[in-house]
């Protein structure tokens, strides 16, 4: 669990600057917004000590031959704690959430892209988990806001000093020849993007270690898979420390001809954090979040109904983040584990891992 800390003005242009660029030296940063060296280091090392920032590591799914799935289980209530701890260990899952009234669970799935079945032995294991009575699943086609950071995280620099921190980012993916220069994806690669999942700022010595590539290779590496938008980085941290601790998620059913353009307004919504278009009966699917349930009763009343095209919104409130992007840092929710053993029943979940 996150300790109680606030965030003040700095600690607000620190997380945006790591946004624009995860790995950028704290140096480079402490130019651009004229505040000591020292100071800056100081302020993350504090926030990530008490786990309430951190940059993370993330892989473009769909670059590397994966899926991504976002799932929603329903349950017996004495049965989401333990399936909870026991999907937070995986390293396959993120954005683990028990939903309020305890029935359902939610998560996001990688699984490898082999066909359609890709993550069928999986979703099948946990249909025959005793204690689960319902998995559905929907593969991510596409996401369509907040791949950049939720603005709410992303307002403290101005443009100039925005535009002075992207100058020093590596070059903007989509280029063929880029693409082509990163090509291969294999153990190295996996246990490289595993370190900076733990530690996006992890040093180039421990990711030599992890890789057994020497230290340029770990460099020129990282720069081209980063290059290519197979490998980015994200400023983890939660909303509720930026005055937002109501967070929803939105299954939006939408008529295929409108897809376009309720995409289009999501990605421009400030409440929206992230929003893709999936596989299933919703189509579109959306994590939203608000300074309170009034707030949210607004938004879905105002800037959400006025889109066209939505057939039907389905709506439910998180309980608590359980897991977020990265893996967990500490095994905090192992040893509450240990203490309170889950039911055997439910621990048979399986350990299939995504590589």
């Amino acid at each position: 669990m996150t300790q109680s800390v606030t965030l003040d003005a700095l600690d607000r242009r620190l997380i945006h600057a790591l946004q624009i660029d995860g790995r950028a030296s704290f140096s480079s940063i402490a130019t651009v917004l004229e505040v000591p060296e020292r100071t800056l280091a100081r302020r993350y090392h504090r926030l990530r000590s008490a786990l309430v920032v951190r940059v993370v590591g993330l892989v473009d799914s769909g670059r590397v031959g994966m899926l991504d799935w976002f799932v929603r289980i329903d349950c017996a209530p004495e049965a989401t704690d333990a399936l909870t701890a026991a999907l937070a260990q995986r390293d396959d899952t993120s954005w683990i959430a028990p939903l309020a009234g305890r029935t359902r669970l939610t998560c996001m799935v990688r699984t490898p892209g082999t066909g359609a079945d890709g993550g069928r032995p999986l979703f099948d294991h946990l249909l025959r988990t005793p204690g689960i009575r319902d998995v559905e699943a929907g593969c991510v086609l596409r996401a369509v806001a907040g791949v950049g950071g939720w603005a709410g995280r992303t307002s403290a620099l101005d443009a100039a000093e925005q535009a002075a921190l992207l100058g020093l980012a590596p070059p903007s993916p989509r280029s063929p020849d880029v693409l082509a220069g990163a090509s291969g994806w294999g153990e190295a690669e996996a246990r490289l993007a595993g370190e900076l999942a733990l530690d996006g700022r992890a040093d180039i010595a421990q990711l030599a270690a992890a890789t057994g590539w020497s230290a340029s290779t770990v460099r020129r590496r990282v720069a081209a898979l980063r290059a290519a938008g197979v490998l980015h980085f994200e400023v983890d941290v939660s909303p509720s420390h930026f005055g937002f601790p109501v967070e929803a998620l939105l299954w939006l059913e939408v008529a295929p001809a409108a897809l376009g353009e309720v995409t289009e307004a999501l990605s421009r919504h400030a409440a929206v954090a992230f929003a893709a278009v999936m596989t299933g009966r919703a189509s579109v699917f959306a994590m939203v979040q608000c300074r309170d349930i009034g707030a949210l009763y607004d938004y879905l009343a105002g800037e959400l109904a006025a889109l066209a095209g939505i057939a039907r919104a389905e709506t439910a409130l998180v309980q608590r983040r359980a897991k977020r992007a990265g893996p967990l840092l500490l095994p905090a929710m192992a040893q509450r584990a240990q203490r309170f053993p889950p039911r055997p029943t439910v621990h048979r979940v399986g350990h299939t891992r995504a590589t």
